[in-house]
């Protein structure tokens, strides 16, 4: 029997990708219930009915995360419609490449720099917020999964924002876990993963197949990552075979931060 039998799940950025991944394999795992939220209502749309074929109840929602009312209110109708919330998935979240070609620390335009923040680290802790009074009343094992990244724990050129959002993202799961114990709080910090955003990455490089194996070559594990081993490890987060663990970070990069080299 899964360890996630039962929970209602909120996940944020599910419309695709790592986010559509989780929603997914929480429903295979047995939840109970599970919260679609993204900007996007026609993929949020999809997951849901996703999410459905593998045995849960689901509802998708559309949520501006820079707007503070319609996080509250993405809160609000979850954990009415299911009845409370037991896990809540910080997941969104946008890099600045995908805003603005001015990437570099002293180029960067300032409304790209807000958007990232108030996406990455603001709405972040919005949700928790938000979501923090439903999961104190929790009985099924309350938790918090944040997805971070390794630009949260290493930096990376032109990539100002998103690395230092990311770097928030770990400190805020930290001081999460703290201050909303027994609710555990953890974080997963991907590398690259075979994501929408990463291949729209790789489709607009002059050499698509270079630019992978550029990102690719410090990764002891030759391939990018699957969206659905980083949602195995978000599911275990963020179940009871985990409830000694919280406040900590957990990379999944393939071994790229393991070591100083590049594959030749």
């Amino acid at each position: 029997m899964s360890k996630v039998d039962g929970k209602t799940v909120l996940v944020t950025g599910a419309g695709r990708g790592i986010g559509r991944a989780i929603a997914v394999e929480m429903a295979r795992q047995g939840a109970a219930a599970v919260a679609v939220a993204d900007r996007d209502g026609a993929t949020a749309e999809e997951t849901a009915g996703l999410v459905r074929a593998a045995g849960a109840k689901a509802k998708a929602i559309v949520c501006d995360l820079r707007d503070r009312d319609s996080v509250e209110a993405m809160v609000a109708r979850t954990a009415r419609r299911f009845e409370g919330l037991d896990v809540l998935v910080n997941n969104a979240g946008v890099i600045e490449t995908s805003l603005t070609e001015d990437c570099a620390v002293d180029t960067l335009p300032e409304e790209v720099w807000d958007a990232v923040y108030e996406i990455n680290l603001k709405a972040v802790w919005l949700t928790t917020k938000f979501a923090a009074p439903h999961l104190r009343r929790s009985a099924r094992g309350p938790a918090i999964v944040n997805t971070g990244s390794v630009s949260g724990l290493t930096g990376f050129p032109l990539g100002p924002a998103y690395c230092t959002t990311k770097g928030g993202v770990v400190q805020l799961t930290k001081v999460t876990a703290i201050d909303l114990a027994p609710v555990r709080c953890n974080c997963l910090c991907p590398g690259v993963i075979d994501t929408p955003l990463a291949q729209g990455f790789f489709d607009a490089a002059e050499d698509r197949d270079e630019m992978e194996r550029q990102l690719t070559a410090p990764q002891l594990v030759d391939r990018l990552g699957r969206p659905e081993e980083v949602a195995k490890l978000a599911c275990f987060l963020a179940s009871d075979d985990a409830a000694f663990i919280t406040g900590s970070s957990y990379v999944i990069d393939g071994g790229a931060l393991a070591w100083r080299g590049v594959r030749a």
